[in-house]
């Protein structure tokens, strides 16, 4: 049998010697934690800069499509056939507030009309006045201007 002396220096040794699986887990779960925190921050940054560069881009975009969009009708003329009739742009959810957006960012000094929206970005007036009038009336970035007899039209341009 052994000694009481003994059994005590077995135990002692014993914590000393090697961590059990209950530390080894625990040591893998602050691992993960961290490498998940890491993906994560990683994960936004990623999310923000893509922001930025569909921000930048956009106005860049619109500029070139209304570009485009003339040089089209012009070169008709010169041929003497009928303007080529271009499709419209469809946007995705919440692409086109955030490309109305651009274009006024774009052309701070100018006033716009819907049709005139519409036309930059290639995409139906009637789409660009629904969005005005069901989120663009409360954006706190958008002057809404009325025009005409008893303001029932609107021009629409980025506040200052």
């Amino acid at each position: 049998m052994m000694t009481r002396k003994k059994q005590t220096e077995n135990i002692s040794t014993m914590k000393t010697e090697a961590p059990d699986k209950f530390d080894l887990y625990i040591a893998n779960v602050d691992e993960f934690k961290a490498l998940n925190r890491e993906k994560n921050e990683l994960k936004e940054k990623i999310t923000e800069m893509r922001r930025q560069f569909e921000e930048t881009i956009q106005p860049v975009e619109d500029e070139l499509n209304t570009i485009i969009k003339k040089l089209e009708n012009n070169l008709s003329k010169i041929e003497g056939a009928a303007a080529p009739k271009t499709g419209t742009t469809k946007f995705g959810r919440g692409k086109l507030g955030i490309a109305i957006k651009n274009l006024l960012q774009a052309n701070p000094d100018k006033a716009f009309k819907t049709r005139e929206i519409a036309a930059a970005l290639q995409t139906k007036g009637t789409a660009v006045s629904l969005w005005f009038n069901k989120y663009g009336s409360q954006d706190p970035e958008i002057e809404r201007v009325p025009v005409g007899e008893g303001g029932k039209r609107f021009l629409y341009q980025i506040k200052r």
